[in-house]
């Protein structure tokens, strides 16, 4: 049984990687497959497979049925890396984020692992959690995630983060994010938000280096 309790309306850092630090995003259809993930295993009733789910609404009359659904978690901000993600939740449900880790740690480890013919674990053990204890630690925490594909220079073109939703919505195709306001809600817009999270990243940087203790709470 896991040490971690997660209540609701709190928020936490959730990260895992891939087991020996294996790559778990092979191609661009990898990191689709995991947003997919991410979108249609966030929901309090039961579920079947993301094909059932896709068919279920290409034949709905209702084109907003899925956002009407009640979710485990908020998906505040995310980064997908080649080799490991990183995600913000806000708990809403009792055992909210266990279970959306759970689905979306097997849901894509089946996927994985049939599309790449092979069998085993994906991910290197449990998921690892730190609960956000202040709004300082919050807004500098999406910072570090929404940036998080960038910080050893370019982004790779198998990682994917929730940057453009923060500070270039209008070039989103597709949002994954909810509650995103409770960050930018603290700026006067996006480029104000733009600033603060390219200066925190800096910041956090330079005192990870510095200080041990102070890395630990942003973990790669």
């Amino acid at each position: 049984m896991r040490k971690d309790s997660f209540a609701n309306g709190e928020f936490h850092h959730i990260y895992n990687r891939g087991v020996d630090k294996r790559n778990i995003f092979l191609g661009p259809g990898d990191l689709d497959r995991f947003l997919e993930s991410i979108k249609f295993f966030n929901s309090t009733e039961p579920i079947g497979s993301i094909r059932d789910i896709k068919e279920l609404l290409a034949n709905s009359q209702t084109s907003d049925i899925w956002e009407k659904r009640k979710r485990l978690v908020d998906i505040v901000c995310y980064c997908l890396n080649p080799n490991h993600y990183h995600l913000l939740l806000l708990q809403h449900v009792n055992n909210g984020i266990s279970e959306f880790i759970k689905r979306l740690g097997g849901g894509y480890t089946k996927f994985f692992n049939e599309k790449h013919d092979r069998s085993g674990v994906l991910f290197q053990g449990k998921f690892k959690s730190i609960r956000i204890s202040s709004n300082e630690y919050l807004l500098h925490l999406s910072s570090y995630i929404n940036l998080n594909n960038q910080i050893k220079g370019n982004p790779s073109r198998l990682s994917k983060s929730s940057w453009d939703e923060f500070v270039n919505p209008k070039d989103v195709i597709e949002n994954f994010c909810h509650n995103k306001e409770i960050i930018l809600g603290q700026f006067n817009d996006g480029s104000k938000y733009k600033t603060f999270a390219l200066d925190a990243l800096e910041d956090i940087l330079e005192r990870k280096n510095r200080d041990k203790n102070f890395g630990n709470l942003f973990l790669e």
